[in-house]
């Protein structure tokens, strides 16, 4: 039997394993396969074109099938059929999840190219940032507090809280790590990685005593497994799933089963038991909750979790990806395994990593990078632009424009997911920072009258198809500024500053750091912190790296 588990634009890619009764299959012979696309279809006829001799061959490669009607359905192809030499063929459809375990647990830190391991460091400042900023925020105050309740333990740091467990500091430090909305982000998988896989790495990195090398090759892999299950089931998953509580869960556990130098068979007991673990649903939004932020702490404590019973003999599922009731098909309606190991330990996801300059969701950056540039363009100030324009049109893709349409927020979480209210808050004031979401900005019901109330009465937004296309291997917008003398100011863009096709310096990643930290725990923790992250590389026990920062101590609000 061959399965289809992906459908490409102009061809079905199948992977499988003909058995050894399969013979000589002369052109035109039907041949059944059981299929596994983004839309139902029954089992359908195939017929090879070449003559082949196919006996006990692994194959990959691409057949031509007469599909019923349907607006998605690719239409009949030229096929071929090849035998494959590559090991991760036949993989990417039957034993994905091993494979992926096998990788992460042969992985050493000389496999990884110079790129890759600088940006790990570069994602940890990054991520450093955030957690310590959010940690003294409302919903870390009451994370900590639980972790604290789970029991005493010297094991690893909670930022701003002292010391607990591994599992526990994971938990607090990533929910710190997410309230912002300016920790990383990955494209195709729409994943914010460094929240769940960083606290876990960390917090196992400070039990184990591990070196530097070791937690940077902790994050390299738990990246490497977040994204890449994060890409095999999105953009569908996306529609009622939050990636990061869900495919960041395999990533986590990734991260710590490395730490904690794992068997391939128990990393891949480790990633069964994330899998069964992984959860995190869209329906917060609605109310502005703050499950959001427990999701990638909740992911990081669960990856620590099944780890551990790995290492002591707990199994997980072998198949829980790519299982007939595995995550792959539970979640999503459409999937490709062959994300999992397409150039699994030669293209390193790490290097995908985007970082955030605004303080809001993701999906609205590219829309606020083009406002930026219109406002300096026309050499606006201070409120000019409220004069100056007579209405505003953004231009976004579908799945982004589901979480930020929301048109006149009410609160600052709700701004943060308001395409419109960052477009007008860059046109206004030249910047969307934290001090764009105060809350004497709203009054519960909307923003509060005022200037952006009023360039929002003049906003436009709306969603076109050639944008949602785009997505997600690009998250674009186009905006157009028209002005009270009829001029039309237009702009786009498909990648915000940020990304790797629009790069900022790592010093632009430090200036950002020390601007979060600074006013909240003071100049000396912020360098010792940025310090601390320079030279993690070189030291050969994590657990010292930032115990001399007692966070605890210093806070200052």
């Amino acid at each position: 039997m061959l399965t289809t588990p992906y459908a490409g634009a102009n061809r079905i890619r199948f992977y499988g394993t003909l058995s050894a009764r399969a013979r000589t299959f002369g052109a035109g012979t039907p041949v059944e396969c059981s299929n596994r696309i983004p839309w139902a279809l029954p089992t359908a006829r195939l017929r090879w074109r070449p003559t082949a001799r196919l006996a006990g061959y692994k194959l990959t490669g691409e057949l031509g099938v007469a599909l019923p009607r349907h607006p998605t359905a690719p239409q009949d192809t030229n096929a071929h059929v090849e035998r494959s030499t590559k090991p991760p063929a036949p993989a990417a459809a039957t034993a994905v999840t091993r494979h992926l375990a096998e990788f992460l647990a042969s992985a050493t830190y000389t496999d990884v190219p110079t790129a890759a391991r600088e940006e790990a460091t570069r994602a940890t400042l990054d991520w450093l940032g955030s957690a310590l900023a959010g940690a003294v925020e409302p919903p870390a105050r009451i994370a900590q507090r639980i972790a604290h309740s789970l029991g005493v333990s010297d094991e690893a740091t909670m930022f701003a809280a002292g010391r607990s467990s591994a599992g526990a500091a994971a938990l607090a430090n990533g929910v710190a790590s997410h309230i912002l909305e300016l920790d990383d982000v990955h494209k195709g998988s729409t994943l914010h990685a460094a929240a769940p896989v960083i606290p876990a790495a960390l917090a196992v990195a400070e039990r184990e005593h591990a070196s530097g090398e070791d937690f940077l090759l902790a994050v390299v892999l738990g990246y490497e497994a977040a994204l890449r299950v994060g890409e095999a089931v999105n953009p569908s998953h996306y529609r009622h799933w939050h990636p990061t509580g869900t495919a960041a869960t395999f990533g986590a556990a990734a991260a710590a089963a490395s730490l904690m130098k794992l068997t391939p068979a128990q990393t891949l007991h480790a990633l069964g038991t994330a899998g069964t673990q992984a959860a995190g649903l869209w329906e917060f939004n609605a109310d502005g909750a703050m499950s959001k932020h427990l999701h990638p702490g909740k992911a990081a404590l669960n990856g620590i979790l099944a780890a551990d019973l790995a290492r002591e003999g707990f199994t997980g599922a072998s198949r829980i990806l790519e299982g007939e009731r595995g995550f792959f098909r539970a979640t999503s309606t459409s999937h490709d395994p062959s994300r999992i190991t397409d150039r699994l330990g030669e293209q390193w996801k790490i290097t995908e990593n985007c970082y955030k300059l605004h303080a809001c969701c993701g999906h609205t950056h590219s829309a606020i990078d083009v406002a930026l540039d219109v406002r300096a363009r026309r050499n606006w100030s201070g409120t000019d632009a409220l004069d100056a324009i007579r209405g505003v049109e953004i231009q976004t893709y579908g799945p982004g424009y589901e979480i930020v349409k929301d048109p006149n927020p009410g609160t600052p979480y709700r701004a943060k997911f308001s395409i419109a209210y960052c477009v007008a808050a860059s046109l206004l004031e030249g910047r969307v920072g934290l001090e764009q979401f105060t809350p004497d900005r709203f009054d519960g019901e909307g923003v509060a009258a005022g200037p952006t109330a009023s360039l929002l009465e003049r906003t436009r937004v709306s969603v076109h198809d050639d944008l949602t296309a785009r997505y997600p291997n690009e998250w674009p917008t186009r905006l157009i500024v028209t002005t009270r003398d009829g001029v039309e100011e237009r702009g786009a863009s498909g990648f915000p500053r940020g990304n790797p096709e629009n790069p900022v310096s790592t010093q632009v990643l430090e200036e950002k750091f020390l601007g979060l930290v600074t006013p909240r725990f003071g100049n000396a923790v912020a360098e010792r912190a940025l310090h601390a992250v320079r030279a993690i590389e070189g030291v050969t026990d994590v657990c010292s790296l930032f115990a001399d920062l007692e966070v605890s101590d210093v806070v200052r609000r």
